[in-house]
């Protein structure tokens, strides 16, 4: 019997190996998953920025138009300036009243319970409870 084999050696031997290779292979996908999320950390604060930047001159960009506005209605319908203030005022409620009424109809309806949670978290996280 000196030529028997035991197979069961090479076998522990192949799985090992092959354990080794599967924990080597998830260990790159755990790398490489790391560095696309910092790249789209990145990424997205970088669009965050240019958007809040964008707001700010979109608001910069209403304000003149009010002025301007402001200017016009009381050489244009001969208004008092305490009347043209007062009507740009109302416009802008009115208008302000309608954006609020269709967002609150847009953010309204059924959400997954993990967004549920993560706006709950998010809530607490930011007032402090």
């Amino acid at each position: 019997m000196s030529g028997s084999v035991d197979h069961g050696e090479g076998r522990r031997g192949t799985m090992g190996r092959m354990g080794a290779l599967v924990t080597s292979v998830m260990d790159l996908h755990v790398r490489i998953a790391l560095q696309e999320a910092d790249r789209e950390k990145r990424r997205l604060l970088s669009g965050a920025l240019l958007l809040s930047g964008g707001l700010v001159l979109l608001l910069l960009a209403l304000i003149a138009a009010e002025v301007a506005l402001l200017l016009w209605l009381p050489g244009a319908f001969g208004w008092t300036w305490i009347q043209s203030a007062l009507a740009l005022a109302a416009l802008n409620l009115a208008l302000a009243g309608l954006f609020l009424r269709i967002g609150g109809q847009l953010t309204k309806g059924p959400y997954l319970p993990q967004t549920t949670a993560g706006i709950t978290k998010t809530t607490r996280t930011l007032l402090g409870r």
